[in-house]
């Protein structure tokens, strides 16, 4: 079985209802979960939340809701956390899971074909523990960044030759939550050997001023309905 988990919560400070907010017409957690209902592959969607708005939402389309439980909704609470939760919550009626989908309502530009690839290369190269989304960011890569030193003056930040961006699909296998502690930070559930699945301008929205963004992304690469 493979379940997708989409989590969300209404707590956003720096763009206050984000998740709901328009977007080319719907709202924007109805991408991530469009995504997860187009990809064959998937058996069953949940979504983790305390809005009872995302609640509706989900549920007009068929989503299984997971409660989540308040010391996982404040901004200390770790994403990891909040999908062991998840994880547990759907071992417990499901045992036999063979990957998870890891979305988040505020991540819009995944489509389900690049789900189904994740799924196609995970069962393929059974040694791997993942296949998540980046997308390539030149102007923005830590590579590019600068400190300031003790002697006052700009240094290289980061030493490393090559970075790729996280964005918001996450493909894991169980053993990833199973083992939390085993995987790489800072996304730990996402285990060591991770393989890429590459995209263009994927992002996740925390502000307003990203939706113009999104908007020309989904205008150009999305056909989900």
């Amino acid at each position: 079985m493979i379940a997708a988990v989409i989590m969300g919560r209404k707590g956003s400070k720096g763009f206050p209802g984000k998740n709901l907010h328009p977007v080319a017409g719907k709202p924007l957690a109805f991408y991530p979960i469009a995504a997860a209902k187009g990809c064959r592959e998937i058996d069953r969607i949940y979504l983790t939340t305390d809005d009872d708005r995302l609640v509706r939402l989900a549920r007009d389309n068929g989503i299984d809701i997971i409660e989540r439980p308040p010391e996982l909704v404040t901004d200390e609470a770790l994403g990891e956390d909040v999908y062991r939760h998840a994880y547990d919550f759907i071992k417990a009626k499901a045992p036999d899971i063979e990957l998870i989908v890891l979305l988040m309502c505020n991540a819009p530009m995944v489509k389900s074909e690049m789900i189904s690839e994740g799924i196609r290369v995970l069962r393929k190269n059974p040694g791997y523990d993942s296949a998540v989304s980046v997308s390539r960011y030149n102007m923005w890569s830590p590579l590019r960044a600068r400190k300031i030193g003790k002697d006052g003056l700009l240094h290289p930040s980061v030493p490393h030759s090559a970075l790729g961006d996280t964005m918001g699909l996450s493909i894991i296998r169980p053993r990833c939550l199973d083992d939390l502690k085993g995987g790489l930070l800072p996304q730990r559930w996402m285990g060591k050997r991770i393989y890429p699945l590459k995209q263009w301008g994927g992002l996740d929205v925390d502000y307003e001023w990203q939706i113009p963004q999104v908007e020309y992304w989904l205008k150009n690469n999305s056909k989900e309905e």
